[in-house]
């Protein structure tokens, strides 16, 4: 499983932190990392997700107000 992050979308609500460590804050910018990503386009972040990881990081896109 892969997943993308958008951080132009992110709005720092933050709430991918509460369901998936992968997530960070980042409070100078008020956007969220997703960190061991790649940035594609600008922007545009994508990493793979572990198998043992999976439910939290759907979980975390899940919970995103703007689907980041």
């Amino acid at each position: 499983m892969r997943i993308e992050y958008d951080r132009d979308t992110c709005i720092g609500m933050f709430q991918c932190v509460a369901e998936w460590n992968a997530f960070e804050r980042d409070e100078d910018a008020g956007k969220a990392v997703l960190a061991d990503s790649e940035e594609r386009e600008e922007n545009l972040f994508v990493r793979d997700v572990p198998d043992d990881a999976e439910l939290d990081a759907k979980f975390a896109a899940r919970a995103c107000p703007v689907d980041a």
